[in-house]
């Protein structure tokens, strides 16, 4: 009655084993670590050479590491002490970046788990800690929304030219007066087909006649309300999606990027010791444009001679060599929707798609019709220095917003171009207005609060539950024990982030779990109260309490995803931890307290009494 099948017995060892082994690798704590990243979007970071070459550099010192750990996008030395840590940094630092103005690395502080590698080769990782326990910058960045809205009104001049070039309507001139772009005509009839063609080509502007009495007459455009609000979000999105990528660069476990407000991003870093670099990288903008080649006979070799003949620029492109630039910029990456790698469809060479919005494609049309036979450079610019992506042939005039980058390209370099070209720049400039940095030793408080917290609110439980109940008290601890264990280890096999809410979660779990026991051993109190054999009345009191425990765990559950999807912040990190507590307790109360008793009563054929407390029964009298 009272007995599992060896396989169940077997399955619920097995998965307290699992939470045992992904358990463990919380307590073995963090190490400090240096992280070596590429500083520029068109430098590609090799692991391998990187590895051997921070190894080199480490030996050459003598400075000792406890090993070099690579990724896709950074390699990060681990040492004993944060005195290593330091020197090692400024060896690297120097090795990697010999021009301190320009440097092609980031050289970053950071902390590594100190787990041992068999846990780490099956992705038994610690738990991310956030900012409140694992220390770290805070920054709230404010979009500079004007200023975005200006640079859209400046290149809405520049496609009103266009449209009324291809249009054929004569005006006396495009100009951007404030938050409005003023078109000037001679004539109504011109002035009338102009509306007619800016109403045909974009809904984004709203137009009104203005006569100052002058013999001009104006078209005022300004933007609709609506393609603000789109602009707005679209600034937002496409800022976190660089800042994300910008934030990789830092080796952060687990940042937290998130919108506050219409205008704002809060940025939190966990972990992040090197504020000065942190600043750095999420100031960084870059900034794609396209110009012409100089192909002039002797203009490369004149330039090299430092001789750069006026109107152009000296750049290198990837890979290669110095390529003579004009200075004019013909299409920025405004222009650009999307770049996908992808094959040339006659050579089967690799090449990159590019898909433009309508007005580069006209400009870009334009633009090869022009320069048939003629080189282009396409450029990416940051921190006012810039680098030539790749230069091809235009082979033919191309339109319809589609254009192919191919030649002299593998695979693995189209992707890697698809990916400059995609990352772009910021939709709109940001500036930090707050910054607040939690100290190493303050997050150390706060883990060792919550840590006595939970420690002494279990200790309490078990001592009630053990007095209280007896053999079967002490069962429920050992749950309830379980329950922990298989928790910390869902938390960290999917690297969630823990905070203060997140242990206070914990406490709430461990509460909410010996509930669950106890309703168990009520019931079985009460079956016995009611003549119940014991055999029959485990049973009895196991299976009667299921349905309770599990109409109170469903309600629990569906308030803890209620905050984790309308919550944010602080609030999703206790839903989680409460969701998952949730599940984990049903687990340890019916299984594995049950799998308990079963070894302790169920091989016994006769019980006399049950080691559960007092029972109370009808007819006793107190002191008899």
């Amino acid at each position: 009655m009272n007995r599992y099948p060896l396989w169940k017995n077997i399955l619920i060892g097995l998965a307290l084993l699992w939470g045992l082994i992904y358990t463990l690798p919380n307590f073995y704590g963090e190490v400090p670590a240096v992280q070596v990243s590429s500083a520029k979007a068109t430098l590609k970071l090799e692991p391998a050479s990187v590895t051997d070459r921070v190894a080199a550099i480490l030996q050459g010192a003598g400075i000792e590491h406890d090993g070099i750990f690579a990724d896709a996008n950074s390699v990060r030395a681990r040492f004993a002490s944060t005195e290593l840590q330091l020197r090692a940094k400024d060896a690297i630092e120097r090795a990697f970046n010999t021009d301190p103005q320009d440097p092609s690395y980031v050289v970053a502080l950071n902390l590594l788990s100190a787990s041992p590698s068999w846990l780490t080769s099956i992705h038994a990782l610690p738990m991310y800690l956030g900012l409140d326990l694992r220390g770290g910058v805070h920054f709230l960045l404010q979009l500079d929304m004007p200023g975005a809205l200006l640079k859209r009104l400046d290149a809405l001049s520049g496609d009103l030219r266009t449209l009324m070039r291809d249009k054929n309507v004569r005006h006396a001139g495009i100009t951007r007066e404030g938050t409005t772009v003023v078109i000037r005509f001679r004539e109504a009839a011109q002035r009338e087909a102009a509306r007619s063609a800016i109403q045909g080509s974009t809904a984004d502007l709203q137009l009104v006649d203005r006569d100052d009495g002058s013999e001009d007459l104006k078209l005022i455009a300004t933007l609709t309300p609506q393609a603000q609000q789109t602009m707005r979000e679209y600034a937002i999105k496409q800022n976190i999606s660089t800042l994300h990528n910008r934030i990789n660069e830092l080796g952060v476990a687990e940042p937290v990027i998130q919108q506050q407000g219409a205008e704002r991003i809060v940025v939190q870093l966990p972990g992040v010791q090197d504020v000065a670099k942190a600043k750095d990288i999420l100031g960084r903008t870059a900034t794609l444009e396209v110009r012409m080649v100089d192909d002039t006979p002797g203009a490369l070799e004149q330039a090299l001679t430092g001789n750069v003949p006026f109107g152009t620029e000296l750049y290198r492109e990837r890979g290669r060599g110095p390529l003579l630039v004009k200075k004019q910029v013909v299409l920025t990456g405004e222009r650009l929707t999307d770049a996908q790698p992808g094959f040339d469809g006659q050579t089967n060479e690799a090449a990159v798609h590019l898909t433009l919005d309508a007005a580069g494609a006209r400009i870009f049309r334009d633009l090869t019709r022009e320069n048939v036979g003629k080189r282009m450079a396409i450029l990416l610019i940051e921190k006012g220095k810039g680098e030539v992506v790749t230069a091809p042939v235009i082979r033919t005039e191309i339109g319809g917003g589609r254009v192919q980058i191919s030649g002299s390209m593998n695979t693995v370099e189209a992707n890697d171009v698809a990916l400059l070209l995609r990352a772009g720049s910021l939709a709109a400039p940001m500036e930090i207005i707050e910054e607040r940095t939690v100290g190493p030793s303050l997050g150390a408080e706060n883990i060792a609060k919550g840590f006595h917290s939970t420690l002494w609110g279990f200790v309490a439980i078990a001592v009630f539950m053990c007095v209280y109940y007896a053999v079967f008290g002490l069962v429920s601890t050992l749950a309830l024990a379980a329950n922990l264990l298989l928790l910390v280890a869902l938390l960290s096999l999917l690297q969630a982030t823990l905070t203060l809410p997140g242990i206070a979660a914990m406490a709430l779990a461990l509460g909410m779990a010996i509930d669950a026991n106890v309703l168990i051993n009520e019931r079985i109190r009460e079956e016995l109260r009611n003549g119940v054999s014991p055999q029959a009345a485990i049973a009895a009191g196991y299976d009667r309490a299921f349905s309770t425990i599990l109409d109170s765990s469903v309600t629990s559950l569906i308030a803890g995803i209620a905050l984790l999807v309308f919550g944010s912040g602080p609030v999703r990190g206790f839903a989680v931890v409460h969701c998952l507590g949730l599940l984990t307790s049903m687990f340890s109360a019916i299984l594995v307290s049950r799998m308990l008793i079963n070894l302790i009563y169920g091989r016994r054929r006769k019980i006399d009494k049950l080691a559960i407390g007092q029972v109370w029964k009808p007819g006793n009298v107190a002191g008899n």
